[in-house]
C-alpha cells in the first residue's frame, strides 16, 4: 500500500530527476501559490494515490496491447496540478511555444512533450492528467476542505513548524492570508 505514494519518490537516472525537479519547481509551486502549503500537501497524497489507483486499473488493459513503463517520478502528480490549474482557470487562450491555444488543451501538448522525457510512463502520466482534470471540474468533491479547516491546519505540526524554517517559502491555508502574504 506505500507504494501508492511513495513511487513519486523514484528516478533511474540524473536526467528524469532533473526533469522532474524543473516540474517540481515550475508546477507544483505555483499550485502551492493558489491553493496554499496545507491543502498543497494534501492534495499531492491525494493526486499520487489517485493516479496510482486509476494506474494500476489501466495497466493491466494496456499491457496487454504494448509495453507500458513503470509508473515513477513526480511527473502524474504535476500532470494532476496542472489538469486542475487549467480546467479552473478563467483564462480562454494560452501561448504554447509562441502560439495561442485553448488553456485546455495546454496538458495534452504537455502530456505528448512529457512523453521523450526518459524513463517517463506515459500512461502514469495519463493518469495523473485525469486525476486533476476529475477533481478540477468538481467530480471529487470530497478531497475539497474549507478554508477554516486550512487555517486550523496552519498552526498544527509539522506546518508550524514549516513556517519557523528560515529560507523556506510557506504559503497560508485562507485566502484572506495568502492575499496579504503576497503584498
Amino acid at each position: 500500500v506505500h507504494r501508492l505514494v511513495t513511487y513519486i519518490f523514484v528516478y533511474e537516472d540524473l536526467i528524469s530527476l532533473t526533469c522532474g525537479a524543473i516540474i517540481i519547481w515550475y508546477f507544483a509551486g505555483s499550485f502551492e501559490k493558489n491553493v496554499g502549503t496545507v491543502k498543497h500537501c494534501f492534495l499531492t497524497i491525494a493526486f499520487a494515490i489517485l493516479s496510482a489507483l486509476l494506474y494500476l486499473l489501466l495497466e493491466t488493459i494496456v499491457s496487454r496491447v504494448s509495453k507500458v513503463e513503470d509508473a515513477k517520478g513526480f511527473m502524474p502528480v504535476a500532470f494532476a496540478m496542472l489538469g486542475v490549474s487549467t480546467t479552473r482557470s478563467r483564462m480562454k487562450r494560452s501561448l504554447f511555444f509562441g502560439v495561442r491555444v485553448p488553456v485546455v488543451l495546454v496538458p495534452w501538448f504537455m502530456l505528448c512533450i512529457a512523453w521523450f522525457i526518459p524513463h517517463s510512463s506515459l500512461l502514469s502520466n495519463l493518469c495523473g492528467l485525469l486525476a486533476g482534470e476529475t477533481y478540477g471540474l468538481g467530480y471529487c468533491f470530497c478531497l475539497d476542505f474549507p478554508e477554516s479547516v486550512g487555517s486550523k491546519l496552519d498552526r498544527v505540526f509539522p506546518f508550524s513548524l514549516l513556517k519557523r524554517i528560515p529560507g523556506l517559502k510557506y504559503i497560508p491555508g485562507s485566502l484572506a492570508e495568502r492575499r496579504a502574504f503576497e503584498s
